[in-house]
This record gives C-alpha cells, sequence and structure tokens, in this order.
C-alpha cells in the first residue's frame, strides 16, 4: 500500500501534461481531458501504474536486484541522485554515456581508473608525481566522478542492474534503448509525449515539474529502500546457515575399550 494518493498527486502537479500539439496518440487511454491547450492526466489511472511499479520494483529488491535510476535533466538531476543514494542504488544524472550498459568493458575501465586515482589520493601515491602532473590527474579524477560515481558499483558482470527507473523517456531515449537491448525491465514517469509501449511500467505524469518528479521519487525511494532493508536482513540471517552448513563435521572420538585386568597367577 502507497502512502500517497490521488489528493497528493494533485496537490504535486502530477495531473499536468504537455500542450495538445506536442502529445502521442497512445498515451491517449491515460489522459483525462485536455483544457487551455494542455492535456491533462488521469491520475487515477497514474496511481495504479505507480503501485503497479513499486511492486515490481520490491519484488526485484528483495531478491537482491540493483535499480539504476536515471534523470539528466536539470530538474531531475538532484532528486535522482539524493533518491538512489538513499535506497543505496545505482544512478546516472549526468549525461548518459553511449555503451553504459552495452560497453560495460569499456565502462569498467573508467570506473577502475577512476578508483586507481581515488587510492592514489589516499596513500599519498599521487604526491610522487610533480604538481603540473598532479592537477591533470585530479582533473580527469573530477571528470570520472561526474560521469561514474552513481555506478562505480557496476564494476562487474553480475552487478548489472536488474531494472531501471527513468525520468523522461523522451529525453532518456538512449538510456531506454540500451536497457531493452540488455533486456532490463524499466520503469519510467511518463508524459503525455512519450511512448509508453518503450517502457514496461511506465506511470502517466508530469516529467517536468520538481514537485510532480520528486513526489514520485520519493514514494518509489521509500518502497526501494524498505525492499533493500528487507534483503540486507535476509542476507545476514542467512550468512551464519551457510557458514554452518559449509563447516566440516565433527569427527566424535572412538571410545577406548578399558583394560583388561590380568588373572592372578596361580601359586
Amino acid at each position: 500500500m502507497l502512502s500517497i494518493g490521488v489528493k497528493e498527486l494533485l496537490e504535486a502537479g502530477v495531473h499536468f501534461g504537455h500542450q495538445t500539439r506536442r502529445w502521442n496518440p497512445k498515451m491517449k487511454q491515460f489522459i483525462y481531458d485536455a483544457r487551455n491547450g494542455i492535456h491533462i492526466i488521469d491520475l487515477s489511472k497514474s496511481l495504479a501504474q505507480l503501485e503497479a511499479a513499486c511492486d515490481f520494483l520490491t519484488l526485484t529488491v528483495r531478491k537482491g536486484g540493483k535499480v539504476l535510476f536515471v534523470g539528466t535533466k536539470k530538474q531531475a538531476q538532484q532528486a535522482v541522485k539524493e533518491t538512489a543514494k538513499e535506497c543505496n542504488q545505482y544512478f546516472v544524472c549526468e549525461r548518459w554515456l553511449g555503451g553504459t550498459l552495452t560497453n560495460f568493458n569499456t565502462i569498467k575501465k573508467s570506473i577502475n581508473r577512476l578508483k586507481e586515482i581515488e587510492k592514489m589520493e589516499a596513500d599519498g601515491g599521487i604526491n610522487a608525481y610533480v604538481k603540473q602532473e598532479q592537477a591533470v590527474i585530479r582533473r580527469e579524477c573530477a571528470r570520472l566522478v561526474k560521469y561514474f560515481d552513481g555506478i562505480r558499483a557496476m564494476d562487474k558482470a553480475d552487478k548489472i542492474p536488474a531494472a531501471m527507473f527513468v525520468v523522461d523517456v523522451k529525453r532518456e531515449h538512449n538510456a531506454v534503448a540500451e536497457a531493452r537491448r540488455m533486456k532490463i525491465p524499466i520503469v519510467a514517469i511518463a508524459d503525455t509525449n512519450c511512448d509508453p509501449d518503450l517502457v514496461d511500467y511506465p506511470i502517466a505524469g508530469n516529467d517536468d515539474a520538481i514537485r510532480s518528479v520528486r513526489m514520485i521519487l520519493a514514494t518509489v525511494g521509500q518502497v526501494v529502500t524498505r525492499a533493500q532493508a528487507e534483503y540486507e536482513s535476509k542476507s545476514a540471517r542467512r550468512k551464519p546457515d551457510e557458514a554452518a552448513a559449509e563447516a566440516p563435521p565433527a569427527v566424535e572420538a572412538t571410545p577406548v575399550a578399558p583394560a583388561e585386568v590380568a588373572a592372578p597367577a596361580a601359586v
């Protein structure tokens, strides 16, 4: 059960779509009306979609899957970053780099380079370079942090996200295309100018207003945080059991038979 309802979505302006001339006909089923040249989204359907999306994300994270939050538009960047960090998930809030999902080996090299530079800073290894070289290395580090900080834990093939959450399907078309190619399920805020068929769990709503984006992200973040806590708790309980199962069986000591008392010699 979600902590919000239609009233909260209405107050956040989730119902405001784009101008009617900019709509995508595939969004017709989620549109309630048109007023003053603006499409009005049916919030009862948005709420049902949000609930379905949250149910899916809960099941995914409970199994240990990670969610990649993507939102590079200015009004979404900070909210995406904060939400992902709060629930310990991946995020991309700067420009989506081509191949982030489909060309993993290249991305992995950049992540490893970032970690290498940070290690140099931590152990003083950077002091082996002259000041000019240090400045170049630190500029490189700043650039790598900008683009890879949110996915630095994605350093192995088995850590690829199990789901993606997108703010603005149209703007993040490259991210959506890569996720579809990798068969990663997509949850997304779908405004009236979007194609809902591109994502698995569309949430009809305003993807431009900060309040709207924050409202939906906060709701998703809450359920993901709970699911992550459940997964971590379950994993913590499982470890002692696994350790006990892997331990070699105790060897029982063989009982020693009491020594026989020799019969007294006959006189």
